[in-house]
């Protein structure tokens, strides 16, 4: 089995073409392909990423949900890899990913480490080792069988945060979800720029709202304040 690493982007110039080609060196010869799915970005991501050897197409919609399923309609290997862009997939991910689906798990993602060290990012990064779905996010990366995901109807559209989240939940209400030992790295530097501490209050707030029924536009709008 292959995987397909879908990577949404917008505005990720100075990240992608590294991404890229982290993916190819790290994935060895299980990569079938990587595309990313630009989100009508107004620098260069779309060039560096053709550049650095990704096949790239353009979402007519942005935000993540829509881009990565426009990825996963474009992708054609039996497992469906999804990255951000600011993350880095660890050395062997590809060989980790096709174990897990040969243990019978059908989808999973990795835990996270931080490319800062810094105490508070480090303890946050802990806590995903555990099967916890408030610990589940993005950042993490997915990986998931092609038909599985188009079994659940794939990422929800109509989510401007929160999709990755509620796609993970869903997935465990009828398969079976692993997390790899191994980390992903991602870029602090939100954390950098917002400040740690208000950073996190700021993502637990979204959190504890969407699950009382704020609208994703409200949900959005404080993201959208950073």
């Amino acid at each position: 089995m292959k995987l397909s690493v879908i990577i949404p982007a917008y505005n990720e110039e100075s990240e992608i073409a590294e991404t890229i080609a982290l993916v190819k060196k790290r994935g060895h010869n299980l990569v079938k392909e990587i595309i990313v799915v630009d989100g009508q970005s107004t620098d260069n991501t779309e060039a560096e990423a053709r550049l650095a050897g990704a096949k790239v197409v353009i979402s007519p919609r942005k935000g993540r949900a829509a881009q990565m399923n426009v990825g996963a309609e474009q992708a054609s290997a039996e497992i469906l890899y999804f990255l951000h862009a600011d993350t880095r997939p660890p050395e062997g991910f590809a060989e980790s990913v096709c174990h897990a689906i040969g243990k019978d798990y059908q989808a999973g993602c990795f835990q996270l480490a931080f490319d800062e060290d810094h105490l508070l990012l480090d303890l946050y990064a802990w806590f995903t080792r555990f099967d916890v779905d408030a610990f589940r996010f993005g950042d993490q990366s997915l990986f998931v069988l092609r038909d599985v995901f188009f079994a659940i109807d794939g990422f929800r559209e109509d989510h401007i945060v929160m999709e990755d989240n509620e796609i993970v939940r869903r997935i465990k209400d009828e398969y079976d979800f692993t997390i790899i030992e191994d980390a992903v790295e991602t870029s602090a530097r939100l954390y950098q720029e917002v400040g740690i501490l208000k950073l996190q209050f700021i993502f637990v707030l979204i959190y504890t709202l969407y699950f009382c029924g704020v609208e994703q536009e409200t949900l959005a709008n404080i993201k959208g304040s950073l």
